[in-house]
């Protein structure tokens, strides 16, 4: 129809699939649930939507496709026609419900790949904080300095526990105090209760003592190990050492208490080193009577090893080892272990020297048999030359198979090339979708030209008319005072315009009359087109059927040919 403007606007007409439709919104709703916003867009068609959403997806999932495709929005239908010979018929042919499961698959990769990538770039933020930063629960939380032992006495008083526990994390308590860290001295009493003060200072300190001795450091506090724990990591005379180190303590307490008393007078520091001599001469005696029995004990034992007449070696030997199961208290089932263990190693060095002669031997005998194999290899000369010549009879026998397999795939390939030059049937399924297409496009842009052929010829006509119209106004107007001037210009005039007006009908019945003939030309046409719509259709439902038919018939001929193979 044409509209005020002189502007042609036109339609073609489509059959729409409901079902199709509905499976087209099914898709562009996943889409715009996987985040592809452009299928909102309503100017862009449906094509461009869904191949649009694909190769969203498809670069979204990080897929390696090898396809070399230049995909436009709004393109022409030489372009569309181009790029769907690339693409599967369905997509071409807009067959949403066989697209549709695609669609389905590749929003589900691509939402699960935008999880993925979601989990590793906040796993990986996280590591990148933690490098650099710490939480304040991890800055200030408190840091143990010290453990108690397994086998330490188990504490009593509620008092004690909390000074140990105190002292653990490097702090202590002080009766009516308050806390300060472990190991750090108090100042200095002073006043009239300064020797009370000394008193609770000195107890308190043999109390964090005592239980500084059952505790041992941490993996962090470096050059800080007690006693107990060097004894546990030597795992020998531990009692000793924790004996070394309760005395070590001891001394330091009288040091400090001597310090702190030498106003007490020269008496008393006499009586204290009359007891810490006495207590020295005790340990001296006690290790004087520890090295003679040691040295009791090695005598013994280097008799009876000289009396099994042992190289000195041995001797030596053992009697290292003896001396070390002297230190650690070994018995006399020690020695008889460390006899059969002499015995069985002359055993075995005797053997070692056998094997050897058999070993030089085996490897003589060997060498001659290689050498008498070496001399009787010239006498197989003639079965050689024999073998050679059958290896190459059959080398040319397979060369020329060869040959001959490569002229019979040359002929193969020849046929199939031939073969594939014929078109399918779902090609020229396309070719008949692109030229329906085609025809379509070709079929709109000549209605519409012929539209503007019409009303260039209407306006046309209208614009003659119209020029005659304003011709004989303006021979009106020019004649009219000359005709106004005497009675008979005037008759005369009155007698040219009935012939103007009879004239004027005379044309206007004539167009009338033409008009109806085209309209009823039209009605006929319109008659026509009804008649090949239902020829149409009617071809429609044919081929459908035909289709149908024949794909039954594809059904049971592979039927037919299974069981006859069968």
């Amino acid at each position: 129809f044409t509209t005020l403007t002189g502007h042609v606007h036109f339609q073609v007409e489509t059959r729409e699939d409901e079902e199709q439709s509905v499976k087209l919104g099914e898709i562009l709703e996943l889409l715009l649930a996987a985040g592809y916003f452009r299928a909102r867009i309503k100017g862009l068609s449906p094509f461009d939507k869904v191949v649009g959403g694909m190769t969203w997806c498809i670069t979204t999932c990080n897929f390696d496709i090898d396809v070399d495709l230049l995909f436009q929005e709004n393109a022409t239908i030489g372009q569309k026609i181009a790029l769907t010979e690339k693409i599967p018929h369905q997509i071409q042919g807009l067959d949403f419900i066989h697209i549709f499961p695609v669609i389905q698959w590749l929003v589900k990769r691509a939402i699960e790949t935008r999880e993925e990538m979601g989990d590793y770039v906040r796993a990986y933020s996280i590591s990148q904080f933690q490098k650099n930063h710490r939480l304040p629960e991890e800055v200030y939380k408190p840091q143990r300095k010290y453990r108690r032992q397994r086998g330490a006495e188990v504490l009593t008083d509620e008092e004690s526990r909390v000074h140990s526990t105190l002292l653990e994390y490097g702090r202590s308590v002080d009766k009516g105090r308050a806390s300060v860290p472990a190991g750090s001295h108090p100042a200095p009493p002073g006043g009239s209760d300064g020797s009370e003060e000394d008193q609770l200072q000195a107890a308190e300190e043999m109390r964090i003592k005592s239980l500084m001795t059952n505790m041992a450091a941490m993996e962090n506090e470096e050059g800080k190990l007690t006693a107990s724990a060097v004894g546990q990591l030597v795992g020998l005379q531990s009692e000793e050492i924790k004996q070394i180190a309760s005395e070590y303590a001891e001394k330091q307490s009288e040091r400090s208490s001597e310090e702190r008393s030498e106003r007490y007078g020269p008496l008393q520091q006499h009586r204290r080193a009359v007891a810490s001599l006495n207590k020295h001469i005790q340990q001296k005696t006690k290790e004087l009577s520890c090295t003679s029995c040691i040295s009791a004990a090695l005598s013994l034992q280097t008799v009876t090893l000289q009396e099994l007449s042992l190289p000195d070696s041995a001797v030596c030997v053992c009697v290292c080892v003896c001396v070390c199961c002297v230190c650690a208290g070994g018995s006399h089932s020690v020695l008889e272990k460390l006899r059969a263990l002499v015995t069985m190693n002359e055993s075995l060095k005797q053997q070692e020297q056998e094997f050897r002669a058999h070993c030089r031997e085996e490897m003589t005998r060997l060498q001659h048999n290689i050498e008498e194999l070496k001399s009787s290899s010239g006498q197989d000369t003639d079965e050689e030359k024999l073998i050679d010549k059958q290896y190459n009879a059959d080398r040319e026998k397979l060369q020329k198979i060869r040959l001959l397999m490569a002229r019979r795939n040359r002929e193969i390939a020849i046929l199939q090339r031939k073969i594939d030059e014929v078109p399918s049937r779902a090609e020229l399924t396309q070719y008949q979708k692109r030229f329906i297409e085609l025809y379509s496009h070709v079929s709109a842009t000549h209605k519409e030209t012929k539209q503007f052929f019409t009303l260039y010829n209407t306006l046309d006509d209208k614009k003659v008319y119209l020029e005659k119209e304003v011709n004989l106004l303006n021979s009106i107007h020019d004649n009219f005072q000359q005709a106004m001037a005497s009675s008979a210009a005037k008759e005369q005039f009155l007698r040219q315009m009935e012939q103007i007006v009879e004239g004027i009908k005379h044309s206007r019945i004539k167009m009338e009359k033409k008009k109806q003939e085209n309209k009823m030309r039209r009605d006929q046409l319109n008659d026509e087109y009804l008649e090949l719509l239902d020829k149409q259709r009617l071809y429609f439902k044919t081929v459908k059927d035909f289709k149908e038919e024949c794909r039954k018939n594809e059904m049971l001929l592979s039927k037919l040919r299974a069981k006859g193979a069968s």
